[in-house]
């Protein structure tokens, strides 16, 4: 057996979307491994869905790949890093291909993470193009953050640098708020709250407080856990429970755990939110 089909073999597949959503995760797992071979963790740290599952438990897979520099540099480009991570495709028997995504201008407040300084690449197999991962890399982004690095052990043991709990929290309860839903509710982002609120997850005040700043410029930022409270009720008076359902279903396995969810309910687990201390 490979290294990649021992890495597939971690999936039991009954369906296509498990087939999906196992092949996903084992090229982000592969992409993860050759960016590492070249230093790339040296300069950027790995946050959002992807990385709250792989390395802290989330029970949901995820489409995409979010990374932030460490320090602002507007003359980053991640094709530096494109030998390295098909090279590592390449070793175990499979072809990939990137591609540098040219997206439409946007407002800088339009989405938590698609901004105009977001550089977004799409990879996929030469010989499966349906399966796609997104990887976006953050090159001017909110700082104040605080990272820490976390093991993966195939295709080889390396280390991730990756956000760390509070900061994913905060940077999600941004997305929550002021991600533009157009006719998509992303129910990820309340499923994910709601994960951060079970484990008892403290948000970083000073990394949300980062994050509006630059997409909300002028506008007053929180200063207290009731305030954010506040602003995510809100929130979920607005949240078409339906729509969110739909959204993250295809990346569960138990759709049970749908049940409960309606807007009284996520207002009712607002009053659980903490804030992480310092």
């Amino acid at each position: 057996m490979t290294v990649f089909e021992s890495m597939m073999s971690a999936f039991p597949v009954q369906t296509d979307a498990d087939y999906q959503n196992a092949l996903h995760e084992v090229m982000q797992k592969i992409t993860l491994a050759g960016l590492y071979r070249r230093d790339f963790f040296k300069r950027a740290a790995f946050y959002g869905g992807t990385c709250l599952h792989f390395f802290y438990g989330l029970p949901r897979f995820s489409e995409d790949m979010d990374f932030s520099l460490l320090q602002a540099d507007p003359n980053f480009t991640l094709s530096e890093y494109f030998d390295a991570i098909t090279a590592e495709f390449r070793a175990l028997g499979r072809e990939v291909v990137i591609t540098r995504k040219q997206k439409k201008r946007q407002a800088a407040i339009e989405s938590a993470f698609l901004k105009d300084t977001t550089d977004i690449y799409n990879l996929s197999f030469q010989t499966e193009r349906k399966v796609r991962i997104k990887i976006e890399v953050d090159i001017l982004p909110p700082l104040d953050f605080a990272t820490e690095s976390h093991a993966l052990m195939l295709p080889f043991s390396f280390m991730t640098r990756c956000f760390n709990l509070p900061c994913l929290y905060a940077g999600k309860i941004h997305a929550l708020l002021f991600r533009d839903w157009k006719q998509r509710v992303k129910g990820r982002d309340w499923y994910d709250f709601e994960w951060y609120v079970r484990h008892r997850v403290g948000m970083d005040l000073n990394h949300f407080r980062q994050r509006m700043s630059q997409s909300h410029p002028g506008h007053p930022l929180p200063e207290t856990l009731e305030e954010i409270q506040a602003l995510v009720r809100a929130r979920t008076c607005r949240l078409n429970v339906e729509h969110a359902k739909s959204d993250v279903a295809p990346f569960i396995k138990d759709l049970s755990e749908l049940e409960i969810w309606s807007p009284a309910y996520f207002s009712e687990i607002v009053g659980q939110m903490a804030l992480a201390v310092r």
